[in-house]
């Protein structure tokens, strides 16, 4: 006894619309998972393309490459910046003339800092007294530089 419109099927017919089924799941699952790594790929090689962008510093130089500022409730200006050497033997990254540059490694070892030279031509260098970085300063102007590490 059949109803109107409907027709059964054979086992062959069935078997093979399973069969669509599953090659079209298939298909979906693989677009997916593709289209999963390909994000991960893309995020992967980002990230690494971040990090291993580098300055190439030549020898015995300095280079900022990451520079901050902001102004405090007292107006007081802070400054702070990142900087990449490259020093020959016996160097260490420092200051000259208000500006990064390699210094001998004895002199921050020590913290003679006012011997690197780091205030620019007229401005007289003083020492912190808790040896924590140093001042420049020319009439009533003061810059203080606190090293840390």
């Amino acid at each position: 006894m059949q109803q109107q419109g409907y027709q059964p099927l054979n086992v062959f017919q069935l078997l093979l619309r399973m069969r669509e089924r599953e090659l079209q799941t298939s298909c979906t699952s693989a677009l997916l998972l593709t289209l999963c790594l390909l994000s991960l790929w893309g995020r992967l090689t980002l990230a690494t393309s971040h990090r291993t962008h580098s300055v190439h510093v030549k020898a015995g130089t300095c280079e900022v490459i990451a520079a901050h500022r902001c102004c405090n409730k007292n107006k007081i200006e802070e400054r702070s910046q990142t900087v990449k050497c490259s020093c020959f033997p016996g160097q260490v990254a420092g200051t000259t003339r208000a500006a990064p540059s390699c210094v001998d490694a004895s002199i921050v070892a020590q913290r003679w800092w006012c011997q690197m030279r780091p205030c620019l031509d007229g401005e007289e260098c003083k020492v912190l007294p808790d040896l924590t970085g140093w001042s420049c300063s020319t009439g009533n102007k003061v810059k203080t530089t606190k090293v840390t590490r």
